[in-house]
């Protein structure tokens, strides 16, 4: 329990450095180059150059620091880490879609609160789940291993058996015989 606690505070430090430049850089694509008077689609625009920004950032915070443990392969785990982050970027992105499109609130405070709270809220969740059971799994002290290492070499030398050499199981242990009483001992089958 407490590594989760430490994963999820660093996860959360992490997050806020990724928040920042995500709100930065949001921020001032819709107030300049891509307010909704330049182009229809700009908050929109603005959230994913700013998210991308933010993923990035977070997935080199996450990777040496917040769950600095795993010895996966960087490439498998920066396409596993861009799988996440795309799917939280899109729940954010459905949040602002939402207000700013189906409700009509479009004033950049509507866009802030529909994407950066709203959107962030429900994606780092998802985030947090999926990178700490996926992309991040086999650190910690509660997470399932990627995979069995022999710890002698004894157990690396020994070929695994055969599927039909493998022993059944036991069959259970019969019940414990029960006393009969003298009365209805001589009413069991078999006896004269």
């Amino acid at each position: 329990m407490r590594s989760l606690v430490t994963q999820f505070s660093k996860f959360g430090v992490v997050g806020l450095v990724g928040l920042v430049i995500d709100l930065v850089v949001f921020n001032a694509l819709i107030f300049t180059v891509l307010s909704s008077e330049v182009t229809h689609e700009g908050p929109i625009i603005a959230k994913v150059i700013s998210t991308s920004l933010a993923i990035i950032s977070n997935w080199l915070g996450n990777r040496y620091w917040t769950f600095g443990a795993t010895k996966r392969h960087w490439l498998r785990e920066g396409i596993e880490f861009a799988v996440v982050s795309i799917g939280g970027m899109l729940i954010a992105i459905g949040c602002l879609w939402v207000s700013h499109y189906a409700l009509g609130f479009t004033s950049p405070l509507a866009d802030n609160i529909a994407t950066n709270v709203v959107g962030l809220g429900l994606g780092t969740a998802f985030r947090f789940t999926l990178y700490r059971f996926w992309v991040f799994r086999g650190i910690g002290d509660d997470a399932a291993p990627l995979h069995h290492e022999p710890t002698h070499r004894a157990d690396a030398a020994a070929p695994a058996p055969a599927v039909d050499q493998v022993a059944a199981p036991a069959a259970p242990a019969a019940a414990p015989a029960t006393p009969v009483p003298a009365e209805r001992a001589e009413l069991a089958p078999g006896k004269p």
